[in-house]
């Protein structure tokens, strides 16, 4: 049997996963971490796992999830069951959106390289425009 580890303290957390002092005390607060204790002087207390956790938290995020997403994939984990299903459904998602969002964006630079082909031509006007150009619908 393995000897249990010393609980880290935060500022060794925070200074082996470069993951600010505040931070950590943000994911704690939402839930994402949990600290094992307090020092007597009041520092907050971790398990080595935490590293991991952090490492996991900044990866997720590095992918465009969320920190609610994130906290229940830590909460399937925290039962007992990999969350990687969820994981993959969600970040499935997150491809079918970033294929729409190229779509929309195709979309607006054909609008404006449209605005621009034009440019050099001045529509002479009567009406009260800022930019007759742009304010014109196609």
């Amino acid at each position: 049997m393995l000897a249990q580890e010393e609980p880290k303290l935060i500022g060794s957390v925070a200074k082996e996963s470069g993951v600010p002092i505040k931070t950590i005390r943000y994911y704690e607060e939402l839930g994402l971490l949990k600290s094992s204790g307090r020092t007597e002087g009041g520092f907050r207390l971790f398990h080595s796992d935490v590293l991991e956790r952090l490492h996991f938290i900044k990866r997720a995020q590095s992918l465009g999830l969320n920190l609610a997403e994130i906290k229940d994939f830590l909460q399937v984990y925290d039962a007992g069951e990999l969350p990687c299903d969820h994981i993959k459904n969600r970040l499935e998602d997150k491809v079918k959106a970033i294929d729409e969002q190229i779509q929309q964006l195709l979309i607006l630079r054909q609008e404006l390289t449209g605005l621009l082909s034009g440019w050099e031509a001045k529509p002479d006007t009567s009406q009260a425009t800022i930019c007759p150009i742009i304010e014109n619908d196609y």
